[in-house]
């Protein structure tokens, strides 16, 4: 096993996975290796390092018992840094993966797993923090289905290559492989992907009734994941049928088969050009979830909206569809005072048709109906089902009946609101 100063200088000559050592955790790691190296003296520097370093640590991870925390942090880096093998290993079989690439990242790996090997354990007996220190960061832990925890625990991390190339196939690397839902966000002039750490679990299979509105949009989804010309899809009808519900359901369902969501507000449509630079050529397929869509009759960013359906000179990347939320079908506010009298404008016509162009973009529109009195009871009662509440059916609609005369009126998100009352854990 190597020491500091050679780890150190075998550090500086990454060239692939160069990003794992570039956080906090990895900087105050080095740090920590060059005051072995070249201050061995400063005691209370270095256990102030190395206390700063175990701190980051278990911050960072929910840790499986006897894997040293450092070995364990440095593998998750490397199971989804984003580096030109990585990329490579993303987007086509490993037999396509040019060979000096793969020689390079094989080397790299074997060294990264010498660094992983001088972990925390090995640093506490070093700077003699204390023995249950270092005994309780050794040993391992059989949890061979982890990726993570294989190259945690295994000595030669080479050997795990094509493995790895496998997982950034299929999983996908940097942040299309951690996460599966995003908001685009500006922030300061610049606009960026922000990963949704705790999406909406909802599920297809939570969503009662809608069946021909759901097959519908499966079917186009399922066209975007064959890589086919899907549609624009415009969900529109009454409020909470569960309109958005269906869109944050279909990732949930489709993620492992490379499905990612990314959420537009209104006030960022002009930001679609640096959209399509950022997914543009990935593997993955993007779903931009524009939610609650409509404009007021004087607003003009509908404008924006039809060149991002269709009108740019950017082409639409196959990848990628709009699918738009919203409670009115023509989405712009109109008033009968639109209709201007004869002598008010020459062609008034021509006003009327720019406002209803923009729902002709959608390729597809799917229209949500709120339930009646029995449709409501229907929705209730499977909820119900699924919660495993025990109640007798007679008083479970009476009680429904009455939530939805106070709450809201006949719906699935009532339906569900009452449902949600009732649960208990």
């Amino acid at each position: 096993m190597p020491g500091p100063d050679a780890l150190l200088d075998r550090i500086a000559g990454l060239v692939l996975y160069r990003g794992v050592l570039a956080d906090e955790a990895g900087n105050l790691y080095q740090e920590l290796l060059r005051g072995v190296v070249w201050n061995p003296l400063d005691r209370l520097g270095l256990t102030d390092l190395f206390s700063r370093l175990v701190r980051r640590l278990l911050l960072d991870h929910r840790l499986p018992p006897g894997i040293d925390p450092w070995a364990y942090h440095l593998a998750d880096r490397v199971l989804y840094d984003e580096n030109p093998f990585s990329l490579e290993a993303e987007a086509r079989p490993w037999a396509e993966i040019p060979a000096a690439l793969r020689r390079q990242a094989e080397a790299e790996l074997s060294l990264l797993g010498k660094v992983a090997g001088f972990g925390l354990g090995r640093l506490a007996e070093l700077l003699g923090v204390g023995r249950a220190l270092a005994e309780g960061f050794g040993g391992s832990a059989p949890h061979p289905e982890d990726l993570r925890v294989r190259l945690a625990t295994l000595a030669g991390w080479a050997d795990l290559l094509p493995a790895l190339a496998e997982h950034y196939g299929r999983h996908g690397v940097g942040l299309f492989g951690r996460y599966r839902a995003f908001r685009w966000q500006r922030r300061e002039g610049r606009g960026r992907l922000v990963p949704v750490e705790y999406p909406d679990p909802i599920r297809l299979s939570d969503l009662v009734g809608y069946g021909p509105q759901k097959a519908a949009v499966i079917a186009n989804t399922e066209r975007l994941l064959a890589g086919l010309p899907a549609q624009n899809v415009l969900l529109y009808g009454d409020r909470g049928t569960g309109k958005s519900s269906l869109v944050k359901a279909l990732v949930n369902e489709f993620g492992d088969r490379g499905l990612r969501l990314i959420e537009l507000g209104r006030d960022e449509l002009r930001d679609y050009p640096e959209v399509l630079a950022v997914v543009r050529g990935r593997p993955q397929k993007f779903i931009l979830m524009v939610d609650d869509l409509s404009f007021e009759e004087a607003e003009t960013e509908y404008k924006s909206l039809k060149s991002l359906l269709e009108g740019t000179l950017e082409a639409r990347p196959r990848n990628l569809a709009v699918y738009a939320t919203s409670n009115r079908r023509h989405l712009v506010r109109e008033f009968f005072g639109d209709r201007p009298p004869p002598g008010d404008e020459i062609h008034p016509a021509d006003t009327q048709q720019e406002k209803l162009s923009l729902v002709d973009r959608f390729g597809l529109r799917v229209r949500f109906l709120a339930p009646d009195r029995d449709g409501y009871l229907e929705v209730v009662r499977a909820l119900a089902a699924g919660r495993r509440l025990a109640l007798d059916g007679r008083d479970l609609e009476s009680e429904a009946l009455r939530w939805a005369l106070s709450n809201g009126g006949w719906s699935g998100r009532t339906a569900r609101q009452f449902v949600d009352s009732l649960t208990l854990a």
